[in-house]
């Protein structure tokens, strides 16, 4: 049994890459091939994919998220929203002085009112008086991780979002997809790799730290997904013809893991708090493409979970001693599950 600690390692803030590189596809990529730890460039998964293997990628797309306000009183506030319940109505932490009363006004980027109404946990209800989207797209500034120290410019607004991405509603970036770039997937697509899309929009609980040394005890952040039929029908007949369904991120595998919880995967749209630590069994994704996780945290004990513990603690090891990039701006990994049904 593995405990928090078990998932900790010191990172050398100098690591944590603060921006992309200039072209999506010239990051490195940490190939893990068993116990073998290679050094490649992501370019070089055109050469790690064969004809008839299935990319599976998340396309949702990056709220502009995060307000800047101010009661009615005169207080400040700062607004995240979380999830876009309908087209009037949000799920929003709010940070201010005092949390502000249900039935008060709130008035955001200094554009327009929004109403505060019942509380659902930690989050605010924000009731808004025209489209959600429409008013996040024209007043939102884009929310960048809490580790990235820079303000989002318009650079960020475009290479924080994958070229894929096409339904609006996550807070942060499956950022295993940033990679790819349109000549990329060109070159795969000819080479005879599928590609199948899943929608997860991630929550802004993906950065939240696991405070309880006993993980069991840990609640999961809940997620929204949506697993197509034309998925589901490609996950099948890529698996029964013996070639890789391949999660490009851990939300695409978070998806299709909880898409797959009744035994075989299923087409429908539900929240999902999966929370996967060493020990469970995949059921559908035989390989996954990710970033470099934050210590302690839920992601870190997925890629544990998919590759084995030990074999995760050397590659990382090797990557902060050969200089990776880490987190959301920084190299990938290709990863080869070591347990699944």
């Amino acid at each position: 049994m593995y405990s928090l600690s078990d998932f900790d390692f010191n990172l050398p803030q100098e690591r944590i890459a603060q921006f992309p590189l200039p072209d999506r596809s010239a990051s490195r990529l940490l190939h893990l091939d068993g116990e073998q730890i290679i050094d490649r460039q992501f370019a070089d998964i055109l050469d790690l994919l064969q004809p008839g293997d299935l990319l599976v990628m998340n396309n949702t797309r990056v709220l502009k998220a995060r307000f800047f306000g101010m009661k009615e009183s005169g207080g400040k506030v700062e607004a995240l929203v979380e999830r876009v319940l309908d087209n009037r109505t949000v799920l929003a932490q709010v940070r201010a002085s005092r949390s502000p009363l249900a039935g008060t006004k709130m008035r955001l980027a200094d554009a327009f009112d929004v109403t505060v109404g019942e509380r659902a946990g930690e989050f605010f209800t924000l009731h808004f008086d025209a489209d959600v989207f429409d008013l996040i797209e024209a007043h939102g500034r884009l929310p960048l991780p809490p580790y990235i120290e820079h303000d989002a410019d318009s650079f960020d607004e475009n290479r924080y979002q994958t070229v894929f991405n096409k339904v609006p509603g996550a807070v942060a970036a499956p950022t295993a997809g940033l990679h790819f770039d349109e000549p990329l997937l060109e070159k795969l697509k000819a080479k005879g790799v599928n590609f199948a899309y899943v929608t997860l929009h991630v929550g802004a609980g993906t950065f939240q730290p696991v405070r309880h040394e006993k993980l069991a005890d840990h609640q999961m952040h809940t997620e929204w997904y949506t697993m197509p039929q034309e998925t589901v029908d490609a996950v099948r007949a890529t698996r029964a013809a013996g070639r890789d369904v391949v999660a490009v991120g851990t939300t695409s595998l978070r998806a299709l893991e909880s898409a797959s919880q009744g035994g075989q995967l299923e087409a429908g749209s539900a929240d999902t708090a999966l929370f996967i630590t060493p020990g469970y069994q995949f059921k559908t994704v035989t390989r996954l493409i990710t970033n470099f996780h934050l210590p302690k945290s839920t992601l870190l004990m997925l890629v544990s979970a998919f590759a084995g513990y030990e074999e995760i603690r050397k590659a990382y090891a090797h990557a902060i001693a050969n200089e990776y990039r880490f987190f959301s701006y920084g190299d990938a990994m290709l990863l080869t599950t070591n347990n699944k049904e």
